[in-house]
């Protein structure tokens, strides 16, 4: 597969099967995070790979999040809530959580945050080609305290840029993009 294939062919995906993803195969992913563009060789960040009882907690803290959405004191949208929340996390065989230093200097974490960003796209696409697929996921858990707490990320020196949902796909959805070239503006 060329370079072009695997970002063509790549999708988010929703549904894994429950399969498990070997420890060398997350490893190899990984690595490819630390090539990623980087001014100044920064390297910011830092990954969380959440697998057993840890991914349990963080089901847990996920369900509590959920349960403050649902704005309800109705037992039955509750425990509905939390069901849901837990079954969500626990469906994914790895989680892995891409943690990234914070910086005093505005531009300095701005460019870390983006190199970060760039290493999250290598782990996607690395994955990819190992038959893995992830979804990058933003939500309420990156920020949550009591995540932090699990994890041992202090909120002062970092954060979280993202978690990577990750296993093998049960379903690769199609996709369609706008073409590039109706969206560029050639400058002469």
């Amino acid at each position: 597969m060329t370079v072009f294939d695997t970002i063509r062919n790549r999708r988010s995906i929703y549904e894994f099967k429950s399969e498990p993803v070997p420890r060398e195969a997350i490893a190899r992913v990984l690595e490819t995070a630390v090539w990623a563009p980087n001014h100044k060789l920064t390297e910011p960040w830092r990954f969380l790979v959440v697998t057993g009882k840890t991914k349990e907690y963080l089901a847990e803290i996920y369900c509590k999040i959920q349960r403050k959405k649902t704005k309800s004191d109705d037992t039955g949208i509750l425990r509905k809530a939390t069901e849901k929340g837990y079954a969500k996390i626990m469906s994914k065989p790895v989680v892995i959580g891409v943690v990234c230093k914070k910086d005093e200097d505005d531009f300095r974490a701005r460019e870390d945050y983006a190199a970060t960003c760039c290493a999250i796209h290598n782990i996607s696409l690395a994955a990819w080609e190992e038959g893995i697929g992830m979804q990058w996921s933003t939500g309420g858990l990156i920020r949550d305290p009591d995540t932090l707490r699990l994890l041992n990320i202090d909120p002062q020196v970092e954060e979280i840029i993202g978690f990577l949902y990750t296993g093998y796909p049960s379903q690769v959805p199609a996709q369609k993009r706008v073409p590039a070239s109706e969206r560029t503006e050639w400058f002469i």
